[in-house]
């Protein structure tokens, strides 16, 4: 949308008693900066996409972001919270201080050519975007430039601070940003997240918090056909844990849900397995719930330890907990996404969501035209639980609110690499560019609007934090598990290198991969 149009609509849209916020020409100036960078947001989105790195191996990821933001005039500090992949980066001076997140981690084994609608690793059993994560820090990182550029022109004072969300799908690393004080005199918080639809909300918003723990028992070896007498079996209690947690299951909340993987179940059959473990996820929607569910846990795993003759012990691997919106930044942040609207979807971008729909046997339904209600306590209505996201730990700490941006098909499959086949098309490209948009003009609004900052946080110490507060079971000897992933990406990276993005050759990774946009090759007849 041309920077015009923004302006009138968003003149038109915002009701200025009600939500007081920036001028009208400082954010028609913002919104045309970011315009000015939709080459540098397709870039970023692009070789984001091709470093594909998971949680706690972002290296390649977080050097070329913080490289980007020191040359416009960042100040970096590296390995933040004791995470080698974490980082901070601030300007400015005066004002409000704001904080911008989005996360920047892949999943494993979802390896996935772009702008194919068929299945299509791009190396096998290689970890992929098959979340979109690669597509939330080039909106934020063009958003703050074109902010920044409107304070140093207009002399507005504020500050930014830009930090990622490192090993999101792990769980495990907000709750040690907090514990670290990241975010001590942050007055306002924006978080982003990929979504097929463009929309913001307050309140509690319906998510589960949730535990990652692992839990390692420790046995006796021996010959398990001549002497299994000998011996007793880690295993044995790793299974007896997974079958009572299972029996129990019946007998816990719906709202609560539970799932493990077997992570170390022995060596090899005829060794009676001295050591094996299990990692859990516990998920519940309140703080008390989910510590309850996972004191629950712990017992399960006492008991399975004595009844097979075995120890056990634990290790924290990440928390999150349960997410709650600002209302006030909210409502402010959604007039901002109306005058953006949804971006203009050509033919050719509704026919490849079309052609990635029909060839997973997925429900059709075109690219979103009109952006989402504001989601509201009273429109989401009660919540059954479901997934966690660890922004809820800042949520906790500051005044926050996550906006929902446009990159993504309607229906893909969440964790899954029909999730990535758009993710470095121009869907996801001009989903982030509008995304970028909303983002840069409700920070003018911050900055600009001393009321805003003051009813934000009269919210979120008067409303939010009246019945609840921030209680994690996190300790102060738990510390990040920057360990996982590692041995993994020493084996998959030099295959993955081999895949990176080199925008000084082409002008997009689809150019770069010789993949035709749009791919309609369904592979259904």
């Amino acid at each position: 949308m041309a920077a015009l149009a923004v302006s009138a609509a968003m003149v038109a849209m915002v009701p200025q008693a009600v939500h007081a916020q920036a001028k009208p020409a400082l954010k028609k100036e913002a919104v045309a900066n970011v315009d000015a960078r939709a080459k540098l947001v397709q870039e970023m989105v692009d070789s984001i996409f091709s470093f594909a790195e998971p949680g706690f191996q972002e290296f390649k990821t977080s050097e070329y972001i913080t490289a980007i933001l020191e040359k416009n005039g960042f100040k970096i500090t590296r390995g933040v919270a004791g995470i080698p992949t974490a980082w901070t980066a601030t300007w400015g001076s005066g004002g409000p201080l704001v904080a911008l997140g989005s996360d920047i981690d892949g999943l494993l084994g979802v390896s996935q050519y772009p702008g194919t609608p068929t299945g299509k690793p791009m190396v096998a059993g290689g970890p992929g975007h098959g979340e979109g994560h690669n597509s939330g820090m080039p909106l934020i990182v063009a958003a703050a430039l074109a902010a920044k550029d409107v304070m140093e022109k207009n002399k507005i004072p504020g500050r930014l601070m830009i930090w990622p969300g490192v090993a999101e799908e792990l769980l495990a690393t907000k709750a040690f940003y907090v514990r670290e004080g990241m975010f001590k005199g942050v007055d306002a918080s924006i978080f982003t997240h990929v979504s097929r639809d463009f929309s913001t909300g307050w309140g509690d918003m319906g998510n589960n918090g949730m535990v990652s723990v692992e839990y390692s028992f420790h046995g006796k070896t021996s010959h398990a056909a001549g002497a299994p007498w000998a011996g007793h079996s880690a295993l044995d209690g790793v299974e007896l844990m997974d079958i009572a947690w299972n029996m129990r299951r019946e007998h816990l909340p719906v709202t609560q849900r539970s799932h493990y993987v077997i992570t170390n179940g022995g060596g090899q059959p005829n060794v009676v397995p001295g050591e094996a473990s299990v990692w859990y996820y516990f998920r519940e929607q309140s703080f008390d719930s989910v510590r309850n569910l996972y004191e629950t846990g712990n017992e399960i795993a006492e008991a399975a330890a004595k009844a097979t003759g075995t120890a056990v012990t634990r290790r924290l691997l990440g928390y999150a907990a349960p997410n709650y919106g600002n209302r006030p930044l909210a409502e402010a942040a959604y007039e901002n996404i109306k005058a953006v609207g949804m971006p203009k979807w050509t033919t050719d971008d509704q026919a490849f969501a079309r052609a990635a729909q029909v060839a997973n046997k997925l429900k059709v339904q075109p690219l979103a035209t009109t952006v989402a209600p504001l989601s509201t306590p009273e429109t989401r209505g009660p919540s059954m639980g479901g997934g966690s996201d660890d922004i809820g730990d800042i949520m906790w700490t500051v005044p926050t609110i996550t906006i929902r941006f446009p990159s993504n098909i309607p229906n893909m499959i969440g964790h899954h690499a029909t999730s990535a086949i758009a993710m470095a098309t121009p869907i996801a490209h001009k989903g982030a560019v509008a995304g970028a948009k909303a983002v840069a003009m409700t920070v003018l609004d911050i900055m600009t609007t001393p009321s805003l900052v003051t009813r934000a946080k009269d919210f979120f110490n008067n409303v939010q934090l009246k019945d609840a507060k921030y209680d994690p079971v996190l300790t102060p000897e738990d510390k990040p598990a920057i360990h996982l992933n590692q041995q993994l990406m020493q084996q998959m990276r030099p295959q993955m290198e081999k895949f990176y993005y080199d925008p000084s050759r082409y002008k997009s990774y689809l150019e770069q991969l010789g993949i035709q946009y749009p791919n309609l090759n369904t592979g259904v007849e």
